[in-house]
């Protein structure tokens, strides 16, 4: 995917499954994708039968992982971690590849139901609540007559148990879909996926979070020119700011320091080696 420019850095130009380029953000692979592309992927992907799952990330997500090896290894073993947010897509971009573009994960969904509707895709709507899931399968149909929606659940707020995990496995796998759509709040829908893929017959694990509340109607999405000038957390500190003034004050900061740090060599944020496989060379932290 992508021809290398002639002012690219080699370095940058790193491989993940079938040719998929990423770059290294902080020791996270972010895949140099944009909607289209993406979308494409994924279709590929269950096309040839795989069993995957894929990581919509954002500069929040990445700085998480920094304190959570577990999460950062989750992200690395994705199919695709794409970059929904803008400090993603420009650290891409600075890295060499000009056709990256923000992967929102709203409208990764509707791109991914549209692409689906002509070729008969099950989708399944995981998380949420009875009522968002309701408004959410309506809107979805009536924007997509033609799309096939195999069912919808709304696990419990608590700790599964293996017994629960065992009873959803099986409810996920008798409803025949393609794609399940994870629509719980970060990392609990990145540990599911991970914990759950090999599970669930389903080719796609698509982790959306708050994509379900503003599809069904009930948040608000930030204006799209909001969305593309790096300030949409902002917004939507704005939006909630006794639930978010926390995570901004620390994160904003934070990604930006390390970023400076990694940029200018000053610290390196390797991808873990389990990644690759034994018979693969390290991986060294790539200036982004």
């Amino acid at each position: 995917m992508g021809k290398k420019t002639a002012d690219r850095n080699p370095a940058s130009v790193l491989k993940q499954k079938d040719s998929l380029e990423w770059t290294n953000v902080l020791g996270v692979r972010i895949s140099a994708v944009n909607l289209k592309s993406a979308t494409g992927f994924i279709q590929k992907a269950m096309e040839e039968g795989r069993r995957e799952y894929v990581c919509v990330r954002d500069a929040h997500g990445v700085v998480r992982c920094q304190d959570d090896p577990e999460l950062r290894s989750i992200h690395n073993r994705a199919f695709l971690v794409t970059p929904d947010g803008m400090p993603l897509v420009w650290a891409l971009k600075h890295a060499g590849h000009s056709e990256s573009d923000r992967v929102y994960g709203p409208d990764l969904m509707l791109s991914v139901f549209e692409a689906g509707t002509s070729k008969g895709i099950r989708h399944f709507l995981y998380g949420a609540t009875p009522e968002t899931l309701q408004h959410l399968q309506a809107r979805l149909l009536a924007k997509f007559p033609e799309a096939e929606i195999a069912g919808s659940y709304a696990p419990p707020f608590h700790k599964l148990s293996p017994q629960e995990e065992a009873d959803i496995a099986d409810r996920l796998n008798r409803s025949g879909a393609d794609i399940i759509w994870v629509g719980l709040s970060s990392p609990k829908q990145e540990l599911w996926m991970a914990r759950m893929r090999d599970r669930l017959d389903a080719s796609m694990l698509i982790g959306v979070g708050a994509a379900f509340d503003f599809h069904a109607g009930l948040k608000r999405q930030a204006p799209r020119f909001i969305q593309r000038s790096g300030f949409e957390w902002a917004f939507r500190l704005l939006c909630e700011p006794r639930r978010l003034w926390r995570r901004y004050a620390l994160v904003v900061p934070a990604f930006i320091s390390l970023t400076a740090f990694q940029r200018l060599g000053l610290r390196n944020f390797p991808i873990e080696d389990e990644v690759f496989g034994s018979s693969s060379p390290k991986s060294t932290a790539v200036k982004v």
